[in-house]
């Protein structure tokens, strides 16, 4: 039987590209067609080298599983949230490649079988919701200082500024840390950093969490590039961590 390179290349490329889209879509964050095409274009060459003579060993599965390795740490990162995608990402690939040969095969049974256990993982992976929720990239500037974050897109934050009603956005401590200096200590203190004023333009905003009092956080005025539009915005500062790594503020 003859192998074209060429078609065997383009098509595990365009499978890859879409499984890698696929599974940013599905677990709500930016599909990032980018770094998506480049995972896919390593994939393409694995999957060439598989069928040249003498490497066919490549083709083993300890090798699959270091090229898909290879491939969601090119397309989602290093992050918690990364390392999540990237193991829904490689046993999705190793489920699809399992219901192909099933479709050779002509057992449907062992079809149906698949299409269970992959929704099974998906529901396992994000939760009742598949897809609920959604992420966006969230670049905030201040004083000449940068930070690249992921937001959690939350239709349920109604924080805004009392003095101005301008709807505000809800950083991580860690994130505050690099854009203001302030330290977690300061921004658990709120009332007593203020009064020192050590940063310009800082100021507090009331709210309220479910089942407990009312308290403040420190705020600034900051330059926010949220889903690429520039905009001027508050930023108030969480002392703790947001979403255990996943996502590191909560925009409106």
């Amino acid at each position: 039987m003859e192998v074209y390179l060429d078609l065997v290349m383009l098509l595990n490329f365009l499978v890859d590209f879409l499984l890698l889209l696929g599974t940013n879509r599905l677990s709500g964050f930016p599909m990032s067609p980018g770094r998506c095409c480049i995972a896919a274009g390593l994939g393409a060459v694995y999957s060439g080298a598989c069928v040249v003579p003498g490497f066919h060993f490549l083709g083993g599965t300890l090798w699959r599983l270091v090229s898909l390795g290879l491939m969601a740490a090119i397309a989602f990162g290093w992050d918690k949230s990364a390392l999540r995608r990237g193991g829904v990402f490689i046993l999705l690939s190793m489920a699809l490649g399992g219901m192909a040969l099933s479709f050779g095969r002509g057992d449907f049974a062992a079809i149906c079988l698949g299409a269970g256990l992959i929704w099974l993982l998906c529901r396992a992976s994000f939760g009742e919701k598949i897809g609920g929720r959604e992420y966006v990239p969230l670049e905030l500037s201040y004083q000449g200082r940068t930070a690249a974050l992921i937001a959690l897109r939350d239709t349920g934050n109604t924080l805004k500024d009392p003095v101005t009603g301008e709807p505000v956005l809800v950083i991580s401590g860690a994130a505050a840390q690099r854009l203001t200096g302030l330290t977690r200590e300061q921004l658990r203190t709120p009332l007593e950093t203020l009064a020192r004023r050590p940063i310009p333009g800082l100021r507090l905003i009331p709210y309220r969490a479910v089942g407990q009092g009312g308290s403040m956080l420190l705020a600034v005025k900051l330059q926010a590039k949220l889903d690429g539009k520039q905009q001027s915005a508050i930023a108030a500062f969480a002392p703790e961590g947001l979403g255990g790594g996943v996502y590191q503020a909560l925009s409106y």
